[in-house]
């Protein structure tokens, strides 16, 4: 029970910060996603590290992968830890790739003065 109330908090909270005022939208952020990877991997952004990536990337095998922690046989434990997994790899490319935005954004109006 605590696990859910915890995912569902971290949708929430994701949900909030992508749709607050001022900050990168939604599809800004989902279209930033692979320029940022590029970054990160070129060394160029070091907003995030290159663990971090790695980390994200396991995320994405563990969430494609048929072996799970959880077997999926077991229906509602097996497919909520790849939920889980699924929530936070949203959460935080989303969150990761607005700040990416951001930093985007100050690099260009810094063009733009300078």
């Amino acid at each position: 029970m605590m696990a859910k109330a915890a995912r569902a908090a971290a949708a929430w909270r994701t949900y909030r910060e992508v749709t607050k005022p001022g900050t990168p939208g939604m599809m800004t952020r989902v279209r930033a996603i692979p320029r940022m990877i590029g970054a990160v991997t070129r060394g160029r952004y070091d907003g995030m590290g290159r663990g971090k990536l790695a980390l994200m990337a396991l995320g994405v095998v563990y969430i494609l992968s048929p072996i799970d922690v959880i077997p999926d046989f077991l229906v509602l434990v097996g497919v909520a830890d790849d939920f889980g997994v699924f929530l936070w790899l949203i959460a935080s490319l989303l969150g990761e790739s607005g700040r990416y935005v951001e930093h985007e954004r100050r690099i260009i109006q810094g063009r733009l003065e300078g």
